[in-house]
């Protein structure tokens, strides 16, 4: 889980100073490397970064006598890991002690940084996680194969079915998880590439409590079930031409995932759904290192009925990094419609500090066939911390603020979005 509430890593500075630490965001972009981009990126990015300082600087000129600025730092063929511990506390698991790490690699100099990541955690509500992400570049950047692979024991509320949903029909659940989604993706020409890919989704020993109103709960009257199971397959079509994938401030990013999940394949119902995944970025003004970004994250059922919690929900995208303002799964439905638009900018000349403000909107539907309800926002302010200015990397730290008087603290490694 990449969000997180107040969180406290203990072992930031120790990790900085002593080891070679990567970012564990959705991009999967090294702290202390360069990012996954061609030789004249890398140059330019070397260029760009002589006056900027990040975490490294300040930490290794501390603990460092005579401490020089290291510009450059390739990352080859030959594997890298690092792995540390951290704690933290987040609205969806309190406290939590994790083990996070990753390997990462460059199959040719001319292709993008392979990395794959995870982050074992146990959470004060007896959460137990194991996430495994990997984006594996071959030579020349010709195949990207991504894969998301990950075992939860993860009790978690749920409010029902729709964005009109009320927080008085919390319902606690728990179930166990087992996810595995591998994709191909070919290069077609260009910044484009098309491919294909499969999914499971299976969660067994599924417990639940009634509603603290009393009543009836959505999940009861959508079809209570001890286990689900979700197999199919996917088509999926990329094109990414941002600047940086980590922290673009220029470019557009468009992708289009279609499933189908089916009896044949071991499902328990036969259903489809899609996911459009839009961004695009703009410096603003124009010449300046500010940037607007905005995002348009479209997550439909097709088709069929799914298991209810398969169904979409707030943060659970790939990256859960929808509804800043909101605790993870506040929201579920067939349909679910998310805009977000965030305007980044720089507090200190160096880079070392940042802020952002951002503005998002989310409508969910109730059960499939039925339409989109109230567009719930969710709105805040965002401290960067510039962990890496090779790589762009930043610790955010947001304030969300959300309807019924949801709020929190959300930290992520590397940009939302």
């Amino acid at each position: 889980m990449r969000k997180f509430s107040g969180c406290i890593f203990l072992v930031l500075s120790f990790v900085l100073y002593s080891v070679g630490s990567y970012g564990q965001g959705k991009n999967l972009i090294p702290l202390t490397r360069y990012p996954a981009k061609i030789k004249d990126t890398v140059s330019r990015v070397a260029q760009d970064t002589i006056k900027e300082k990040d975490l490294n600087d300040v930490f290794r000129a501390i603990f460092s006598k005579n401490y020089q600025a290291v510009k450059t730092d390739i990352i080859g063929r030959n594997m890298i890991a690092s792995f540390f511990p951290a704690v933290g506390y987040s609205l969806q698991t309190k406290a939590a002690a994790t083990l996070t790490g990753n390997i990462v690699f460059r199959a040719s100099p001319n292709s993008k940084i392979s990395a794959i990541t995870t982050s074992m955690g146990y959470t004060e509500r007896r959460q137990f996680t194991i996430p495994i992400v990997s984006n594996i570049w071959t030579a020349d950047n010709r195949w990207l194969f991504v894969g998301d692979s990950r075992f939860y024991v993860y009790p978690q509320s749920t409010y029902g079915l729709g964005s009109s949903s009320d927080t008085s029909a919390r319902q606690h659940m728990s179930y166990n998880l087992l996810r595995i989604s591998e994709v191909a993706l070919k290069r077609i020409s260009g910044n484009f590439f098309l491919g294909a890919g499969y999914r499971l989704s299976d969660h067994w020993d599924i417990d639940f409590r009634k509603p603290k109103n009393g009543g009836t709960s959505a999940f009861e009257t959508y079809g209570a079930t001890k286990q689900s199971l979700s197999s199919g397959i996917s088509i999926n079509a990329l094109y990414d031409s941002r600047d940086f994938s980590v922290n673009a401030s220029s470019g557009f990013y468009g992708a289009i995932e279609y499933y189908n999940f089916m009896h044949v394949l071991g499902s328990n119902s036969n259903w489809q759904s899609v996911v459009i995944d839009l961004r695009k970025y703009f410096r603003f003004p124009a010449g300046s290192d500010n940037v607007i970004a905005f995002w348009s994250y479209d997550w439909l059922v097709l088709g069929g009925k799914p298991p209810y919690l398969d169904l979409p929900s707030t943060s659970w995208d790939t990256y859960s990094t929808t509804g800043r303002g909101y605790i993870q799964g506040r929201f579920r439905g067939a349909q679910m419609v998310y805009l977000e638009s965030e305007y980044r900018f720089k507090i200190t000349t160096n880079g070392l500090l940042g802020g952002v403000v951002f503005l998002n909107g989310e409508s969910f539907s109730a059960e499939p066939g039925t339409r989109l309800q109230t567009i719930q926002p969710g709105f805040g302010p965002g401290l960067r911390i510039k962990l890496n200015k090779a790589s762009k990397t930043n610790l955010d730290i947001d304030y969300g603020f959300g309807s019924q008087a949801s709020k929190g603290l959300f930290l992520t490694v590397g940009e939302v979005f």
